[in-house]
């Protein structure tokens, strides 16, 4: 359903609070239907959230976004999409690992989405953030 909302909906992002609405729903469905995901995006913000330096805000097209300094490294959609920008090389190494995807909208730039379904991968996304984190944290 997302990628067709996406691909067909996606000009309503810009209506002030739709996003943060149809995020909510998604995050309620997730609830509904007994899925691992509102647990796992639980313990990602806690764990990303002890890490110095971060904070989160509310990402413009909803869900949340974590940032270091200021500085976004990744969101996560309550459907459990983490999109984050790394570097084409950081990118490329990844995408070979065969576990993300170029980012829905942006496919040829940085940009990666991964898909959060479980414990096993709340781990990798915490290794994705963790990686914006020093990428950005060795730029400063």
């Amino acid at each position: 359903m997302f990628p067709f909302i996406i691909k067909y909906l996606g000009f309503l992002k810009v209506v002030p609070l739709l996003p943060h609405l149809f995020d909510a729903q998604l995050r309620l469905w997730a609830l509904v239907s007994s899925s691992l995901v509102p647990r796992c995006l639980d313990d990602i913000e806690a764990e990303v959230l002890t890490w110095p330096g971060t904070t989160k805000i509310l990402h413009k097209y909803g869900g949340t976004q974590f940032n270091y300094k200021g500085k976004e490294m990744g969101h996560i959609h309550s459907n459990g999409l983490l999109d984050m920008l790394l570097s084409l090389k950081i990118k490329e190494q990844y995408l070979s690992e065969g576990r993300v995807s170029d980012h829905h909208t942006f496919r040829n730039s940085g940009w990666i989405s991964f898909y959060i379904r479980n414990f096993g991968d709340a781990d990798y996304a915490l290794k994705l953030l963790k990686t914006a984190y020093l990428k950005i944290g060795s730029r400063q």
